[in-house]
């Protein structure tokens, strides 16, 4: 086998290696900025349920205080 092709092959794994962990990398980064992006959206789902239930009570209560008024 010819002194060209093993270096090539030694290289060329290293080289792939690499590619690979690069390749990784930068999927494992866009998956933390989909989770990230996951839990803002869901932060604010939440905040806005609980201005909606807040709302809700205030409405509850303004309605029932109008009924014993009368």
């Amino acid at each position: 086998m010819p002194l060209w092709v093993k270096a090539t092959g030694k290289w060329g794994s290293i080289l792939v290696i690499i590619a690979l962990v690069i390749t990784l990398l930068k999927q494992l980064i866009a998956f933390i900025g989909f989770v990230t992006g996951a839990i803002k959206l869901l932060i604010i789902l939440v905040f806005v349920a609980v201005i909606v239930g807040v709302g809700f009570l205030a409405l509850r209560a303004w309605n029932g205080r109008k009924r014993f008024e009368n």
